[in-house]
């Protein structure tokens, strides 16, 4: 076990040490701890490597700003360790990482395993707000939530032990790298680069999981060329600790077929067994059923726009290729903003209303309000939300500023700053204004702060 500096990850191993490497990655609110049932038996027949991620079970608090900033520490990590090709197997956020790294360094990566995972996770808003959620509540709410999130009904009443682990250990995650990992999943959307993940793919969904059902997993098998579905009964978004057995198995099987090491023989594992597989059709023994691929690619996969939006600090963006046209550009970036400060649903539902009429207004909107000030580097988007409450409670523009409190919030203010800057409105805009938007903000609050479940 080893703590790093802020462009590594923490990590301990297991297995012998001439084995090749296994990775595990954690999902959002576990530690490496979420795989120790796997540990015997993954370690018999390789290196198996567990990390953390920042903020959890103890790692450096050094938020990560993307799925792309998590892969980019694991690979300085694994460099630093010598180890340059490797198995991987994620969960939820960690099988991001695992494509992640499959798409931009395929050279690295032998074998994946992508377990309760998808494409894109729920929406950008949902898990914006729950960064508002959580920069206002703490941690604590969504802990209290977590049970009913991870795990089924009949397995949290029956395991009140592991659930109160469970709990335990989204309560002592640092919030501002949990808001950060929020930020970085809803910025995550590989829809339509799936085609180019070359290397060998199981995918696990739980089947009762509601946080990546089945659904997205089918979409993840129809994307990827060489990818297989694993459904596990009984089991909801923590499979790995649901159903300890069956998970185990699919892995072991999974990396015993598809992983060839270069200096390996054809036909055998790491480990020297046998290549064995599961057929599309075919059980496992333990009862797992191997679902088929769907015959045809998800339609409509187009990328969703959205980025990372300030938690307790603004985080780096990656630079898009400068388009041909500067106007596009501008329009480009503009909308890109708009929903990272606004939310897709305010962006989708203004866009909807547009016609012949209020369209150019939109587009004169996008461009230069979000393409032109709002992307200006001088001041961040902590402040220009300061800037743009205290100007919109003053004018009493009323709609805007219910739009622009929940902009606020998603920029990384909380409701006692909120509170300060009406105070010191209705100072120099006068009492009247402040009393309306002191109306408007509180209501806003309320619905975007209110614990989930």
């Amino acid at each position: 076990m080893s703590e790093k500096p802020s462009n590594t990850l923490q990590y301990c191993f297991d297995g012998p040490e001439e084995a090749p490497v296994l990775i595990l990655g954690p999902s959002l609110g576990t530690t490496w701890h979420m795989w120790d049932r796997q540990i015997p038996e993954l370690s018999r027949h390789w290196r198996v490597l567990r990390f953390d991620l920042p903020g959890h079970g103890g790692a450096p608090a050094h938020p990560a700003s993307s799925v792309a900033d998590l892969a980019d520490r694991l690979l300085t990590t694994l460099d630093q360790l010598g180890i340059e090709r490797f198995g991987y197997a994620g969960c939820s956020i960690g099988g991001a990482v695992g494509a992640e790294l499959a798409l931009r360094h395929p050279h690295r990566v032998g074998s994946l395993a992508l377990v309760s995972s998808s494409p894109r996770f729920g929406t950008a808003d949902s898990f914006r707000q729950r960064g508002v959620v959580v920069r206002t509540n703490g941690l604590d709410p969504i802990a209290r939530a977590t049970p009913e999130r991870w795990f089924t009904p009949a397995f949290a009443a029956a395991q009140p032990a592991i659930v109160d682990w469970a709990v335990q250990m989204v309560r002592t995650t640092d919030p501002g790298c949990y808001i950060a990992a929020c930020e970085a999943l809803a910025a995550f959307d590989i829809r339509p680069e799936l085609g180019r993940i070359g290397v060998p793919t199981l995918v696990v969904a739980g089947a009762d999981d509601q946080v990546t059902p089945a659904a997205d997993a089918r979409v993840l098998v129809a994307g990827i060329t060489d990818a297989r579905l694993a459904l596990v009964p009984g089991a909801s978004h923590l499979a790995p600790v649901e159903q300890p057995m069956a998970v185990t198995d699919l892995l072991v099987r999974h990396f015993s077929s598809s992983w060839q090491s270069s200096d390996q023989p054809t036909g055998m594992t790491p480990a020297g067994m046998t290549l064995t597989g599961m057929t599309s059709t075919g059980m496992t023994s333990t009862g797992v059923t191997a679902a088929p691929v769907p015959p045809l690619r998800p339609v409509g996969a187009t990328p969703a726009p959205g980025s990372e939006a300030a938690g307790f600090a603004e985080f780096a963006e990656s630079v898009p290729e400068p388009p041909l046209d500067a106007r596009a550009d501008a329009y480009d970036q503009g909308i890109k903003v708009r929903r990272e400060v606004l939310g897709d649903a305010h962006v989708d539902h203004a866009q909807s209303l547009a016609d012949e009429f209020t369209g150019d207004f939109q587009d004169f909107l996008t461009r230069y309000a979000w393409g032109e000030v709002w992307t200006r580097p001088g001041i961040d988007r902590r402040t220009r939300s300061v800037v743009t409450l205290t100007a919109l409670a003053a004018r009493g523009h009323l709609d805007e500023l219910a739009s622009h409190t929940r902009a606020a919030l998603r920029n990384g203010l909380t409701p006692t700053e909120i509170k300060e800057v009406l105070l010191h409105t209705g100072v120099y805009c006068g009492v009247a204004a402040a009393n309306s938007a002191f109306a408007v903000a509180q209501r806003i609050i309320r619905e975007e702060t209110s614990p989930e479940g």
